[in-house]
């Protein structure tokens, strides 16, 4: 299938709405590794392995030198926000990254100044800012967003333009009629429907010109039957939603060894402390509920109760995250798993995460440019799940359940890859040593 595949020729455009804390560490990194300043740890397109054939071949190439990815030499970044501060200033204002690495790109970060923003108090309460576009209605919000990004594409002579949403949680919306057929949402968009969020109009602006969308936060976005469908009618590669960093990482890598040995789970009490500003956000009810809901979706559907009531049917899950401002991007995670084993014994775990926010966030973003890059160039349309390995809760086809094992999320993101570029699957069966050891005897 790898020659089906388009070139990563000329330079890859990555638009963020937001330029906060995780963009902003996202293009400051990318062009300290740029310079041999930093290494891009996290990154998989950038230091993931992948292995081809079988185990005795022994061929583990870099995955960008097996897939043909953008090279970051030739990525250029913009975005909107709600305030007017270039990319140097609002990293210094994130501080996520220290103050020294950033003067060392301060050029490349200062030529980076953000698009006014299509921005809605009424979706976001605890923001404001002044650098917001104006327009009649939701419909022509998003004429100018296009005209945003053409006009991006054409001054930074691109060849190709991406989209990875990493703007602020808006308040919880749940499907309507509006966004069931494109026919309602465009309506919906001339007529200023509230159903209709900020969000929503970007994805829109993007799909409707062919580019690549990935939604960053536990909103609705793209995840409605009308953008579904503008995203096939435009061979537009979608996917979300949520980045997966701290606590929802942790969750995805212990609860499906919890389930692969057999033990119990009767509780499982997550409690979250961040002082950014996702952090000041989610410290509104409205906005904390999408959050919620991300979050508590994860072990319902690694653990799957209803097959194993035994193990997992008085399952209580809560979650919790408190706005705390004297840890900044720092978030601290504390968990408490109380299991039981055999003759139903019990025992506990505990973890406590001292996490960085946005240096988790912000590989994860370069990943999903990169790859939703490489869906398009090869003909992928519509739904991405081959990236729910990035995502809290994975966007997926109408009536299939989300993939929440981050390792069976892996095993179908390399195989997707292995599948382009025309290698064999890897099953992890084994079966084949057995028998090529007995063709030998």
């Amino acid at each position: 299938m790898h020659n089906t595949i388009d070139k990563a020729e000329g330079k890859l455009g990555i638009l963020t709405p937001g330029l906060g804390a995780v963009a902003t560490t996202l293009i400051a990194g990318v062009e300290a590794v740029k310079k041999n300043l930093a290494q891009p740890v996290g990154s998989l397109t950038q230091m993931g392995n992948i292995r081809l054939g079988k185990r005795t071949e022994n061929r583990y190439p870099k995955i960008k030198d097996f897939v043909p990815l953008a090279d970051l030499q030739d990525i250029v970044f913009g975005g909107w926000d709600v305030y007017n501060d270039n990319v140097f200033e609002a990293a210094m204002k994130a501080k996520v990254i220290e103050p020294m690495l950033l003067h060392a790109v301060k050029a490349e970060l200062e030529a980076v100044k953000p698009m006014k923003a299509v921005f809605d108090r009424a979706y976001v309460s605890n923001l404001d800012g002044d650098h917001i576009k104006q327009a009649a209605t939701k419909y022509d919000l998003a004429k100018a967003v296009m005209d945003d990004i053409e006009n991006f594409k054409d001054a930074n002579d691109c060849s190709r333009i991406v989209m990875v949403w990493c703007g602020s949680t808006e308040i919880y919306l749940e499907r309507s009629a509006v966004h069931e057929s494109l026919e309602h949402f465009e309506e919906g968009l001339r007529n200023n429907d509230p159903a209709i969020a900020p969000s929503m109009i970007y994805a829109y602006a993007a799909i409707k010109l062919g580019v690549p969308f990935m939604n960053g936060a536990p909103n609705l976005t793209c995840d409605i039957p009308a953008l579904i469908e503008l995203a096939k009618q435009t061979d537009t590669p979608i996917g979300g939603k949520d980045f997966k960093t701290g606590q929802t990482l942790m969750k995805t890598i212990l609860a499906p060894g919890l389930q692969a040995r057999a033990l119990g789970i009767k509780g499982w009490f997550s409690s979250n402390i961040l002082g950014n500003r996702d952090g000041y956000v989610l410290d509104h009810p409205d906005n904390f509920k999408t959050k919620e809901v991300s979050k508590l979706s994860v072990l319902e559907d690694i653990l799957h109760p209803e097959t194993n009531p035994e193990l997992y049917g008085e399952l209580y899950h809560k979650v919790r995250i408190n706005y705390y401002p004297p840890h900044g991007d720092n978030k601290e995670s504390w968990d408490n798993i109380d299991i039981f084993g055999w003759l139903g014994y019990s025992m506990q775990i505990k973890i406590n995460f001292l996490c960085r926010d946005s240096i988790l966030a912000a590989p994860i973003v370069l990943d999903l440019a990169l790859f939703s890059d490489l869906a398009k160039r090869a003909g992928m349309s519509g739904i991405q799940e081959w990236l729910s390995f990035y995502f809290k809760s994975p966007q997926t086809m109408a009536g299939l359940r989300p993939e929440h094992d981050i390792f069976k999320q892996l095993i179908k993101l390399q195989n997707t890859l292995r599948h382009l570029m025309g290698e064999d699957l890897i099953t992890h069966l084994g079966l084949d040593y057995d028998e090529d050891l007995v063709e030998t005897m």
